[in-house]
């Protein structure tokens, strides 16, 4: 693995897609941005299972994040104010709050704006996959 952390995201989901390019664009994280369709999963110390459930974070050392405290990783390696943002995120009770809101959306991501029914499947049996 290389020096800079990894953000592994589903890029078959749309609405994932379209906030992993909102953050590319608007936040500006300091990693390597990658869909785990095209991910070394091995190479990452991840599996496929984790990787369809939740956004991941993975700093160099190999430490993962994931969901809620993987966008706080995010945050808190952008430049600027992003970095507040995510380290309140990090701090229980906001931490506890944070994962259940996360899970939330990304059990209903194929319901919000972007996604799309493929988005609810499971990545085995979405249209076009492998």
């Amino acid at each position: 693995m290389g020096t800079r952390p990894v953000l592994v995201y589903d890029g078959d989901c749309g609405f994932c897609t379209t906030a992993v390019r909102f953050a590319e664009k608007r936040v500006r994280p300091r990693c390597t941005v990658v869909a785990w369709q095209f991910a070394d999963l091995d190479e990452l110390g991840v599996t496929q299972e984790r990787a369809e459930h939740e956004l991941l974070w993975i700093a160099p050392g190999g430490t993962v994040h994931g969901g809620a405290q993987a966008v706080a990783k995010l945050l808190l390696s952008a430049p600027g104010a992003w970095a507040v943002p995510g380290a309140v995120l990090t701090l229980p009770p906001v931490r506890w709050a944070g994962h259940g809101l996360y899970r939330l959306i990304a059990d209903n991501r194929h319901r919000l704006p972007g996604g799309t029914a493929a988005c609810a499947l499971p990545a085995d049996r979405r249209p076009g996959t492998r």
